[in-house]
């Protein structure tokens, strides 16, 4: 449903933009099938345009964090201008509430009990009472979208199950309702999926070019939507909840671009977005809390062989109740007769950052920002900034290394070269180990890494320092600016 809401300050001119004018919401009803098996009653949370009436969501329940299974909340609307939220806390009191990521700025109003935030741009938002992270509330907002098909307004009672439609089409649109079935998507289509709309299983996308997917709908406990082949794709807003495992996989394709992708996972092996030998990939816009690797960059594995080149990651929000919110490189070719090529990874640029937590109790794997080569790759040319940290429970800010592990690997990684970190801020907040930058030996080593304005709980890094940062042996050519 919509409600449109008109400002008008004085007389508007002819050029004044239509954005100016309107404050909108968009509320999407769930479907009536889900009604009491998706529910989570801990909140009660509303939404308006200021000086409107209020419009309820839906309380979705999501699993987090394998290490310690727990049921979180979300909602999820869409609005241009202006919108207030009103959350209520249902299960006890409380003394404090906080809405993350800290960088937006974001600071509710409590008054009798409910707290009120006002936004005025879309946001991906965690909103935790008395600093519980395992049972808050994920608030995903986007965009109205202009370009999405037009249905008759539902309420939740007239959704159940959904149509699917004609997947050979060119324009494909999955309407309001559950639907169920094989979607395996064609080259050249235009994929529409409707914010009423639940999909039970993934998107396939095999050997296609040149598709366009764009969701306000969620899709729910499905397997990995897998992009194999492909070249020319784009994924746009789709939310994915209680996934057994990871969230995306893209194998072996190229031009590819991750937007606005919001997902909470907490099955085993729930990596969020998996590149394995991919090029030219953009993801920007997103959420990914995860209980293993938020996004994941490596080479051969399995049946793939081949390079990475050419990602760039911007204004993005991770969270890895377990293990890295960044991993690259653990994963290549040891060089055989069959397949006498080492494989490389180059050109990687991750900036505007907000990671809110990263925790990972085996010493092997840490790091919030990890770089493990393994599998004789080449790892260079990476480009962390502009990235802040929020807490830390276990494990390190950065890990920049040669690896070898029995579990993965068959060898160790030949280098990782041409690093740069630069304004990183980790607030201090949990109990962080010493970031590490380790070589292994004379012939694999790590190589010219820049340190520039990165700081641990307000103090910059100048050099190796005990419990802060830890530089092996086979390591050369660091610079702290």
């Amino acid at each position: 449903m919509r409600i449109l809401v008109g400002l008008f300050i004085g007389l508007l001119g002819p050029f004044a933009p239509a954005h100016a004018e309107r404050n909108e919401v968009q509320v999407h009803p769930f479907p009536n099938p889900i009604r009491y098996t998706h529910h989570n009653d801990d909140f009660t949370v509303r939404v308006r345009v200021p000086g409107g009436g209020w419009k309820d969501l839906y309380e979705y329940k999501v699993k987090v964090d394998l290490d310690n299974p727990s049921d979180a909340s979300m909602v999820h609307f869409n609005f241009d201008g202006t919108v207030e939220l009103a959350i209520q806390k249902n299960n006890g009191m409380f003394s404090k509430v906080a809405v993350r990521p800290e960088s937006k700025g974001l600071k509710p109003v409590v008054k009798d009990g409910i707290a009120y935030v006002t936004l005025q741009r879309p946001e991906n938002l965690s909103i935790e009472f008395d600093d519980d992270r395992r049972h808050n509330l994920h608030v995903f907002s986007h965009a109205i979208r202009r370009d999405m098909p037009v249905t008759a307004e539902q309420s939740s009672n007239d959704i159940a199950a959904g149509q699917t439609p004609d997947l050979s089409q060119k324009t494909v649109f999955f309407g309001p309702g559950v639907h169920s079935g094989e979607f395996r998507l064609r080259s050249g289509s235009t994929v529409y999926i409707h914010g009423s709309a639940i999909l039970k299983n993934p998107l396939i996308l095999d050997g296609v070019e040149n598709v366009k997917v764009v969701s306000d709908g969620l899709f729910d406990s499905v397997e990995m939507t897998t992009i194999r082949n492909a070249r020319h794709i784009e994924i746009d807003g789709p939310i994915f909840i209680n996934q057994p495992h990871g969230t995306l996989r893209c194998v072996n394709s190229q031009d590819l671009t991750e937007r606005n992708i919001r997902t909470i996972g907490a099955g085993k092996w729930s990596d969020g977005l998996g590149h394995f030998a991919c090029e030219r990939v953009t993801i920007t816009d997103s959420f990914i809390r995860t209980s293993d690797d938020c996004l994941t960059f490596y080479n051969h594995r399995w049946d793939i062989w081949g390079d990475t080149r050419d990602v760039d990651v911007s204004r993005t929000t991770l969270w890895a109740d377990i293990a890295h919110a960044v991993m690259i490189g653990i994963h290549g070719n040891t060089p055989s007769p069959a397949h006498p090529k080492a494989e490389v990874l180059e050109r990687l640029r991750f900036s505007n950052l907000d990671i809110l937590d990263h925790d990972e109790d085996d010493p092997e794997y840490e790091g919030a920002l990890g770089i493990m080569a393994g599998d004789d790759n080449v790892v260079r040319d990476v480009i962390f900034e502009n990235i802040r940290v929020e807490r830390i429970e276990e494990g390190k800010l950065f890990s920049l290394k040669i690896a070898y592990t029995a579990k993965y690997n068959t060898s160790p990684g030949q280098s990782v070269e041409n690093i740069t970190l630069r304004n990183i801020h980790y607030s201090g907040k949990g109990s962080p180990s010493a970031s590490l930058i380790a070589g292994r030996n004379a012939e694999r080593k790590v190589r010219n890494v820049v340190i520039d304005n990165v700081t641990v709980g307000g103090k910059k890094l100048t050099r190796p320092e005990m419990g802060t940062l830890e530089i092996t042996e086979f390591v050369e050519g660091v610079q702290f600016r």
